[in-house]
């Protein structure tokens, strides 16, 4: 299940922004008996790194991040950590 997720994770960012560079760590398996994961979401951490992110602040970069995972933010996704930066941050 956690490949697909990741798998999932990747797809959509990639559909939605574009990006140069993408990492997804599924940290699922260090949150075991945590009680959003007793619900089956997982807990990713996503590094992006877009040329669409130019001219936006954080909070709009991760709104971007989860407007593009979509409906998986309320199943499959349970908390997500997100690095958002532009090819020129890096």
């Amino acid at each position: 299940m956690t490949a697909e997720r990741v798998a999932m994770i990747r797809e959509r960012l990639t559909a939605a922004l574009q990006p140069e560079d993408l990492e997804i760590q599924d940290d699922s398996a260090r949150h075991a008996g945590h009680e959003g994961a007793k619900g089956g979401g997982g807990h990713f951490n996503v590094r992006i790194v877009s040329p669409a992110f130019a001219g936006r602040n954080l909070l709009e970069r991760h709104r971007m991040v989860y407007d593009a995972l979509g409906d998986a933010m309320h199943s499959e996704i349970h908390a997500l950590s997100i690095e958002a930066k532009t090819p020129e941050e890096l």
